[in-house]
């Protein structure tokens, strides 16, 4: 597996990304010890979600644009493109997982 190495402003940006989503986390965190309205708390998780995919794009984008570039004729192009398309098949894609109805404890 190649070890990324990505432009220091795609860095930058990705980091600040994955800060953001952190505070929002503990933003949630500290909404549920003070018992705030579950609508609140659900549109903040959907938010922290919404930031993690955004992130998780611009790492597989960064991902295919270096990888790509590097790969040294066809097997190993197909090979990226194989990688990245089961990195991005791991993501979500929907909210209702299964065993959704299943009780939190």
């Amino acid at each position: 597996m190649a070890q990324l190495k990505l432009a220091e402003q795609d860095k930058a940006t990705l980091l600040n990304r994955l800060r953001r989503a952190e505070g929002q986390m503990r933003g949630v965190q500290r909404m549920i010890e003070d018992e705030r309205d579950c609508e609140a708390i659900l549109q903040q998780l959907t938010a922290v979600r919404a930031a993690l995919h955004t992130a998780s794009l611009a790492l597989a984008r960064a991902y295919a644009n270096q990888c790509l570039v590097e790969a040294s004729d066809a097997k190993a192009t197909s090979q990226v493109i194989d990688n990245l398309l089961d990195a991005l098949g791991k993501l979500p894609d929907n909210i209702l997982e299964p065993g959704a109805n299943q009780p939190l404890v």
